[in-house]
């Protein structure tokens, strides 16, 4: 019987992208833009789910590739078996955060997701500033990059204040409807 921890179980049985169906031909990496910056490849990651081995999931979850994925699903567009790659690297984010899997090098990256994150779901859209107090407190790197603020203001670059959506309340349902759903999974 299949272990429902195991992260191939989830994206199949959660996600519904079946792993499995890869045949290895390499298209998604051929076609992925970052794949060398990643320390696994596309193909090669699905290749680690596919062969449920211990210590795979851990591997897979502690990689940079998850983070470094830009999801313009190349892949997806380039696989003959329509794999969602893009799909299983959210979730893959998702059960890194979760299981606390993040190697240090993705640090900085993952930081820079949850500012983002943090400042949808409070303003339904970007906010710069925020973004980037967000990322620069997540990381320490508070004088980094500082030189660049008054030019930015003064070309108009930046705004003092956030933009809001409307209905601020609707987006931050959905946040928490989303994280009602991950506490409710069994994986």
């Amino acid at each position: 019987m299949e272990n429902k921890k195991c992260i191939s179980y989830g994206l199949e049985h959660e996600v519904g992208v079946i792993i499995s169906r890869c045949y290895q031909c390499g298209k998604c990496t051929a076609g992925c833009v970052l794949a060398e910056e990643m320390d696994f490849s596309p193909s090669y990651l699905v290749r680690l789910l596919q062969t449920r081995t211990p210590g795979n999931d851990s591997r897979v979850l502690s990689s940079n590739a998850i983070w470094i994925c830009l999801n313009c699903e190349n892949c997806i567009a380039r696989c003959p078996k329509e794999i969602d790659i893009p799909k299983a690297m959210d979730y893959l984010r998702e059960q890194a955060r979760h299981r606390r899997c993040i190697n240090e090098q993705s640090q900085p990256v993952v930081a820079f997701h949850s500012a983002f994150l943090q400042s949808v779901k409070y303003t339904g859209r970007l906010y710069e500033i925020g973004l980037v107090a967000g990322f620069k407190a997540r990381t320490f790197r508070v004088l980094q990059d500082v030189n660049l603020v008054p030019s930015m203001l003064t070309k108009g670059k930046l705004n003092l204040l956030p933009e809001c959506i409307k209905n601020r309340q609707k987006m931050k349902k959905i946040f928490s409807q989303t994280i009602e759903k991950r506490k409710n999974r069994k994986v």
